[in-house]
């Protein structure tokens, strides 16, 4: 646990007495502390500095601590604020509560339950800042490699597109990447706090296929020993990616399309709706438009899928591309292994662009690390030739 020496609290306060005594109370219990006169003095300090907890009075002169609290909060820091006021009432707490505020104390504060409020909005300041880290790592892990032309226009358009609720498809052959444009939208999104759930829809047959959409209630078919909640469900709040959707049976699709308009689905066996929350991005490898024609996708489902377009291109059609890729699997396998990063030597690299890729990025993936096991520190053209 961090140490307190190291948590800094800001008091905002007009009342000196008040000030001074928080002040002598909270450096005692050896936290870092610094105090603002007024609203407008504290808000400025609040914007210069980092600041676990604040302390922040509800009346005061230029500006008021519900003013403070809302201007702080569109600062975006992880500071937690405790507001204090002699002039408490219900209406006011629910008030900065709905502004963001950690809590509401009653002037003059009782020094247990004050010390207690900022011990619990300190733990709650920490995990802010841990989830933010985290959610940098896995960003950081879901990048998508590569600076060709193709790659930077979808970069473009992820960043486009990911903090709307337009729906997205994402075409591409296998293995060329849609999976991760769909968890970089997600990363990048205004619910990447909230799940993100994947279904493979040509791996489940089509007659489980609705189940594990929807969920089924007890009974409402043979292996049905309990209800069930579905990937619609589990999504709620968050992100729903539905790959390969040009495998889904037409009767899921006339599901899928009604839980799209309405926002509600229906389990399996069941008549209750449940609304849901959900943003749908869908992938395939397959000309849906072909499929149309032939009568194997709904139109309608597909307008409501294609709010938002984006093609991956295969590797053959990113070649540039292969060096950073390369030395990305590299560094990838190595920390796998617990092995020194090994190298490609130009030649290795000319002999992998003039390979044809026919199982794109996953294919690539797997060459490097098996030219890792079988290769020496070094990685020649040679090697390529023979292991790949």
């Amino acid at each position: 646990m961090t140490s307190k020496t190291n948590k800094k609290i800001l008091i905002i306060d007009d009342e000196k007495f008040i000030r001074n005594t928080l002040k002598e109370i909270l450096e005692y219990e050896k936290y870092k502390v610094d105090e603002a006169k007024d609203g407008l003095e504290g808000l400025e300090l609040f914007a210069q500095n980092e600041y676990d907890v604040v302390l922040c009075d509800i009346k005061m002169p230029k500006m008021d601590g519900l003013e403070v609290l809302e201007k702080a909060m569109d600062l975006g820091k992880d500071a937690q604020f405790i507001m204090i006021s002699a002039h408490g009432n219900i209406e006011t707490a629910v008030e900065a509560t709905k502004k963001g505020a950690f809590d509401f104390i009653e002037k003059p504060p009782d020094l247990n339950r004050l010390l207690v409020t900022i011990r619990n909005a300190m733990d709650k300041s920490s995990l802010v800042a841990e989830t933010k880290v985290l959610k940098k790592k896995i960003a950081k892990n879901i990048e998508m490699i590569g600076d060709s032309e193709a790659i930077v226009r979808i970069k473009d358009a992820i960043e486009k597109v990911a903090p709307t609720e337009a729906r997205v498809l994402v075409t591409g052959s296998n293995g060329s990447g849609k999976e991760l444009v769909a968890k970089w939208i997600h990363a990048k999104s205004n619910r990447s706090g909230g799940p993100m759930v994947e279904v493979n829809c040509a791996a489940i047959p089509s007659e489980l296929i609705e189940s594990e959409l929807f969920g089924h209630e007890k009974g409402s078919f043979t292996s049905a020993v309990k209800q069930r909640i579905g990937k619609f469900e589990q999504a709620d709040g968050g992100t729903l990616f539905l790959d390969e959707i040009g495998d889904m049976s037409m009767s899921a699709q006339a599901k899928v399309l009604r839980a799209l308009q309405e926002n509600k689905i229906t389990r399996v066996g069941g008549e209750k709706e449940f609304k849901v929350n959900v943003r749908i991005v869908a992938a395939t490898n397959k000309d849906l438009k072909e499929e149309i024609k032939h009568g194997r996708f709904r139109e309608d489902l597909y307008h409501r899928l294609s709010v938002f377009l984006i093609h991956v291109p295969a590797l053959n059609e990113r070649l540039d591309d292969i060096p950073l890729l390369a030395e990305h699997f590299l560094g990838e396998v190595a920390r796998e292994y617990g092995q020194p990063q090994k190298k490609c030597s130009a030649a290795a690299i000319k002999a992998l662009q003039a390979r044809n890729w026919t199982g794109n990025i996953r294919e690539l993936r797997n060459v490097m690390e098996r030219l890792v096991i079988m290769s020496g520190v070094e990685i020649s053209d040679q090697d390529v030739i023979k292991y790949a």
